[in-house]
């Protein structure tokens, strides 16, 4: 696997690329997907593939292929899908897993982020995956660290395993071809890490992506970024080869940003007219939780076009990717300090 060339200096808290350390495997941490090449996210997608076709086709049973190495799953921030997606895909691929959240640890006694990650690691952990309500606090811990660092998502900043299992079910979708294709996202663009991972990985890709949602959801100059600006969610989903719904992450916001949740079902959500309005192949994403009648009309997400399950699905795939790739290198560190 080729990588974005190494930095010659610690990576600053806000990088968005595996940080590869000096002398041994291009690949120690998955930080973001910014600076990712096309070629590198499909030669992921391409190993995320092979074990999600393996699964289907001779079962789940655990590999060994990761015996011997140990991830600690660190969660400093609530979530359902993305830890039991991460727990899982060690679990397949045999590797030893230690996991906690950051109520009922040492966390909950004043102790901070790497006091406790650094405890970890001098256990001999190889691999943290980390999700932290802070943004940069994964790319913070990976300067402090021996082990490899996944981020899990990471504040208002990147979540790219998420965005690695869009991109994956979207090939599926697209009959394998990006070039040429367009994606809406719409909704809180602005709290969104999973929006900035999915566009960072479309747009290397080859494809175009419209934004749209309220105002005060959207980023100042984002369309530096390469991205169009919709007025509205009808303009934004109008021929598009699908739309991804976002999340209202209330728990983010300050109070005012939002007049009503039926005013932003009304004017934002994601119906049944809104969606005929795109090519007749398009899908529909939500990278979950869902409010239904929310965000998303409770017929979109369970409909003909709604690829929500199969993202949960190649979820697994991607992070058995992610984690067999970033072993190799800890395998590495571990093999010169012996």
């Amino acid at each position: 696997m080729t990588l974005t060339v190494a930095p010659a200096h610690p990576a600053s808290p806000d990088a968005g690329f595996f940080v590869a350390p000096p002398a041994l495997s291009r690949t120690r941490h998955l930080l973001g997907l910014e600076g990712f090449s096309g070629a590198e996210i499909l030669d992921l997608l391409d190993h995320a593939h092979t074990y999600r076709e393996r699964w289907r086709t001779q079962g789940r049973a655990p590999s060994r292929e990761l015996a011997g190495v140990e991830v600690c799953h660190a969660f400093f921030e609530d979530s359902t899908r993305t830890r039991a997606s991460f727990e899982l895909a060690a679990l397949r691929l045999g590797a030893t897993s230690v996991a906690f959240t950051a109520g009922g640890s040492s966390v909950s006694k004043g102790e901070s982020l790497l006091d406790t990650l650094q405890t970890l690691a001098a256990m001999g952990v190889d691999l943290v995956v980390l999700r932290h309500r802070s943004s940069g606090a994964a790319a913070y811990v990976a300067q402090q660290l021996e082990a490899g660092v996944i981020n899990a998502g990471d504040g208002m900043h990147e979540h790219p395993t998420q965005g690695l299992l869009d991109l994956l079910t979207l090939r599926d979708a697209w009959s394998g071809r990006f070039e040429g294709r367009r994606l809406a996202i719409v909704g809180d663009i602005a709290h969104s890490r999973v929006a900035r991972s999915a566009l960072h990985g479309l747009l290397a890709l080859g494809s175009e992506v419209t934004l749209a949602g309220p105002s005060t959801l959207m980023p100042a100059e984002i369309e530096a970024l390469g991205v169009e600006v919709a007025r509205s969610v009808e303009d934004a989903m109008a021929g598009a080869d699908g739309v991804m719904a976002l999340r209202l992450q209330r728990e983010r916001m300050e109070s005012g940003l939002l007049p009503s949740l039926s005013e932003y079902a009304r004017v934002w959500g994601i119906t049944p007219p809104r969606v005929a309005l795109m090519k007749p192949e398009a899908v529909v994403l939500h990278p979950g939780p869902m409010n239904r009648g929310v965000e998303i009309a409770p017929e979109v997400a369970d409909g003909g076009r709604s690829r929500i399950l199969a993202q949960v699905e190649n979820g697994v795939a991607v992070r058995s990717a992610v984690l067999s790739r970033l072993a190799q290198a800890a395998r590495e560190r571990r093999a010169a300090h012996l």
